[in-house]
């Protein structure tokens, strides 16, 4: 099992920057992809992005292309979520997710096993 502890977020002017982070412990990082979702009040949980566990590969939601990037640094067990052009839209709790197998490149939605508490980012107008 992997442990998942965000930090970065907080209250930024729509058109503003925030980076996320997501550190991991527990188990080999490096062999996992992993994702970032989001969760507005009174909406379902929504898929942001994720990035295979090489760091070769995202994938984006196409509310956040172009304008978010994930990235990833294995030997300091962390992940990364750049937003830029940020909008009030974007208010939500971030969370991010770790693939439950090794190796795969873009998981689906339903094969990330393990979740972090969430940080909030507020995105005023």
């Amino acid at each position: 099992q992997v442990q998942l502890v965000e930090s970065g977020g907080g209250l930024v002017q729509a058109g503003g920057s925030l980076r996320l982070s997501c550190a991991a412990s527990g188990r080999t990082f490096s062999t996992y992809a992993m994702g970032w979702f989001r969760q507005a009040p009174g909406k379902e949980r929504e898929f942001v992005g994720c990035i295979s566990w090489s760091g070769g590969s995202t994938y984006y939601a196409d509310s956040v292309l172009g304008r978010f990037t994930i990235s990833r640094d294995n030997a300091k067990n962390t992940v990364y979520l750049q937003m830029n052009s940020l909008k009030p839209d974007d208010t939500a709790v971030y969370y991010c997710a770790a693939d439950s197998r090794p190796f795969r490149t873009v998981p689906n939605r339903g094969d990330f096993g393990s979740w972090g508490q969430g940080t909030q980012v507020t995105v005023s107008s």
